[in-house]
């Protein structure tokens, strides 16, 4: 794979539709996503680093792209060896936290909390077939920073958000503040989603927008794991219960051994085992993201 830069005219569109945040580049061994005016190079390979920044000071002279401050990070094979990015050019003084903006909403950066800035690229058409929809009510599981709900909310929805992460949860907080969103419609719970799930159903709660993105790996308290690839079907079903005719249902993975079709394959045995029928939608290609790279994702529409 050897995407390479994005196009200057894809930049213009970013800047017309107030996106500035969105991936650069893209080669065999690493990429370059910007965050404002800052950028994270993510790389598997130090020469694959060395390159990008290289290229990233050329390329910006000829787009009239000003870089602020550059991090990077190793892509490690396995997540549990995952470190936060690293400063390597820029100030060393400026403020770690700072802010992008995706279609005019603002999401809360903050390269010195973890692996992951606090926003996820690939799930940019997702968030904008959230709004597109209009839903009512939505329940974003494994909300992380609750980036869908921000979108759901500044379309009038409420909003369950949860995560096993209370820190992620008040992170998300702050993304709604940064939009002037109340959040007394909203809901946060800290908590295992299969445990809340059946909760939910116990209490006859329905929603008409389910989000379903759950990491590959992760371990509660207690030794307690969740395995995407073992984890999901029966995480779908008891989603399915919290659906009722015409809600939407994302399913969506970075498992590299769940690719669409197997998640097609998936959702449709669940279908089968809860006696349901939808329709299937699949995003649009990102523009700024080669064929294959970023999370799978379908849409399911109850019927």
């Amino acid at each position: 794979m050897n995407f390479g830069w994005i196009d200057p005219i894809l930049l213009r569109d970013f800047r017309a539709e107030g996106t500035d945040v969105h991936r650069l580049c893209t080669v065999e061994d690493g990429w370059i996503e910007r965050f404002g005016r800052d950028v994270l190079i993510s790389f598997r390979r130090v020469l694959t680093r060395e390159r990008l920044v290289a290229e990233l000071r050329s390329w910006g002279l000829s787009v009239g792209f000003e870089v602020g401050r550059g991090f990077a990070r190793f892509v490690p094979r396995k997540s549990e060896q995952r470190e936060p990015p690293r400063l390597i050019f820029g100030d060393p003084s400026e403020n770690l936290q700072t802010i992008a903006t995706e279609r005019h909403l603002n999401f809360g950066i903050d390269f010195g909390t973890g692996y992951s800035p606090g926003l996820f690229l690939d799930q940019r058409e997702n968030r904008r077939y959230v709004r597109h929809i209009t839903p009512k009510r939505v329940l974003n599981c494994f909300a992380y920073t609750c980036s869908f709900s921000v979108s759901a909310a500044y379309v009038g929805a409420a909003t369950l958000n949860i995560d096993l992460s209370q820190k992620s949860l008040t992170r998300g907080r702050e993304n709604f503040a940064l939009n002037c969103l109340p959040t007394i419609e909203h809901r946060f719970i800290a908590d295992d989603v299969m445990a809340v799930l059946p909760r939910l159903v116990r209490k006859g709660e329905k929603f008409d927008v389910i989000i379903l993105d759950p990491p590959t790996f992760s371990r509660w308290s207690g030794g307690k794991k969740f395995q995407v690839e073992h984890d999901f079907e029966d995480l779908l079903i008891n989603a399915l219960a919290l659906t009722e005719r015409d809600s939407h249902v994302l399913v969506s993975t970075n498992c590299s051994a769940l690719r669409e079709h197997a998640l097609e394959v998936m959702a449709r045995y669940c279908l089968k085992a809860t006696r349901r029928a939808a329709t299937f939608h699949r995003p649009s290609q990102l523009p700024d993201f080669p064929p294959g790279a970023g999370a799978s994702s379908i849409w399911l529409t109850l019927r």
